[in-house]
């Protein structure tokens, strides 16, 4: 049975679906003022991952993962870069979508943006108000109510009094209580603006995810995730605003993924070790860096260096060995090869989905496969076949193997000069010519190419 750590209740629960076989999903998504960075792609994978497995596993997945398309950042950036922000934001969008299918990232089934929402926001904020949790101090803003909200601090364990210490009003603020909150932001000068009961303006971030989610999803649905920065005070707010809206619970089960942090420290722009996905995909193949990413518990933080993608690269390595040169063999769902291994894989995930668990049986199935090849090559192909199939459930081992080995970031050398290169050589050898089969591997290696020679032949691989 499936079982998921939950951040409400600070501990691993069987998961047990709202209703029936379905599964409702919500993850926090993007705030598209600018190029995606890869602390963005841990996110996406993660969930990705989820989906992937929730699927395979029998439920109905509805997954839903909004795009915030409004906010302060966008507004300061569309004006820094002389263009409206809804050019600024579809741009983003599409870079965002090109960096999500280069990680092999399916997309949600849904993908709502918050400018589409705002009559519902609207709607949610009123009944906020009616319901005494909001009040409008008749300045264009609308603010949430935080000392109302009896269950205020439930998911992030912080105690309001504590919280309350330090705060401050700013001075041109209209606020009740200091933790209180925007709902809806008065209109300021040259910023996008919508009609409103409480006159133009936009609305505040938190509200946009509460009325997102409910709206895709019903008043209570299952799963929430998000990154672990969004426990507090994003997640917390939500809560607030969404039970106090509809006096039903938001979320049973709350995930959280953890942070990327860059050679031990916090990936920051002011410690100029700030990567986009974009700036990663230049320098290491995709599978790479999404190998990298499934290889950790997604609720842990992962150490993003040179080393660590390396070290990703060379555990595909092993993978596309092993895979390689073996015939494709199609698997028939109930056939049992592999049995103890999809056992193990299953075991693995259905524990909070423990990915780095998950490719330890992987690896273990490699050494199998290359124990089979020489004695048992069709047991050793069938083997492979399930290998390739639980790798899909992570997203990696999808490629052909001389793809993924006899490429690099910038993509394939010229193969066929690569093979010429090759085939002088083992003609230089034959001939016992070693002063030319040495200068021809040395002109290999200055390629970047990296000879295997085994029983079968040379086989070669791009080094990174």
């Amino acid at each position: 049975m499936l079982s998921i750590y939950n951040t409400l209740s600070k501990r691993k629960e069987i998961f047990k679906p709202l209703d029936g076989n379905k599964v409702r999903m919500y993850v926090c998504g993007m705030t598209v003022y600018d190029f995606c960075h890869i602390g963005h792609g841990r996110s996406m994978v993660a969930f990705d991952v989820v989906s992937r497995w929730l699927r395979h596993s029998g439920y109905d997945l509805t997954y839903v993962r909004n795009i915030t398309d409004i906010d302060d950042k966008i507004i300061q950036r569309a004006r820094d870069n002389g263009e409206p922000f809804a050019a600024l934001t579809e741009r983003m969008i599409a870079a965002m979508h090109e960096d999500e299918a280069r990680l092999n990232i399916l997309p949600p089934d849904l993908e709502p943006r918050a400018t589409e929402h705002i009559a519902g926001m609207h709607a949610m904020i009123q009944t906020l108000i009616d319901k005494d949790y909001a009040y409008a101090p008749g300045n264009g803003d609308v603010y949430y109510r935080v000392g109302k909200f009896a269950g205020y601090g439930k998911l992030s364990r912080k105690k309001i009094e504590d919280l309350r210490i330090g705060a401050r009003i700013e001075v041109d603020e209209a606020k009740q209580d200091p933790l209180d909150f925007v709902l809806w932001k008065g209109v300021k000068p040259g910023e996008p603006s919508w009609s409103s009961p409480w006159g133009e303006g936009r609305p505040g971030w938190h509200i946009e995810c509460s009325v997102m989610s409910t709206c895709c999803l019903g008043e209570t649905f299952d799963i929430h995730g998000g990154g672990n920065d969004l426990e507090f005070p994003h997640h917390e707010n939500e809560i607030a605003q969404s039970e106090a809206a509809t006096g039903k619970p938001y979320a049973a089960t709350w995930m959280h993924g953890g942070m990327i942090r860059i050679n031990g420290e916090k990936m920051s722009k002011s410690l100029n070790n700030f990567f986009t996905i974009r700036d990663v995909l230049a320098v290491y193949q995709p599978e790479v860096v999404r190998y990298l990413l499934v290889s950790c518990l997604y609720r842990s933080p992962i150490n993003y260096s040179e080393d660590s993608l390396k070290e990703a690269k060379a555990a595909l390595e092993r993978f596309y060995q092993a895979l390689r040169g073996l015939p494709v063999v199609a698997l028939d769902v109930a056939d049992s090869v592999g049995a103890d291994y999809v056992a193990r894989f299953t075991q693995a995930m259905d524990d909070d989905f423990n990915t780095p668990q998950a490719c330890a049986v992987l690896f273990d199935m490699v050494r199998e496969i290359n124990r089979l090849r020489g004695s048992e090559p069709s047991a050793a192909a069938a083997l492979a076949a399930r290998l390739k199939g639980l790798g899909g459930l992570l997203g990696v081992l999808q490629l052909e193997p001389d793809a993924f080995l006899q490429s690099s970031a910038e993509g394939q050398v010229d193969a066929a000069a690569v093979e010429a290169l090759i085939a002088a050589r083992l003609q230089a050898r034959s001939e016992k010519n070693w002063a030319e089969a040495d200068r021809l591997r040395d002109q290999l290696s200055a390629l970047g190419v990296v000879l295997d020679d085994g029983k079968g032949g040379t086989t070669w691989r791009l080094a990174e």
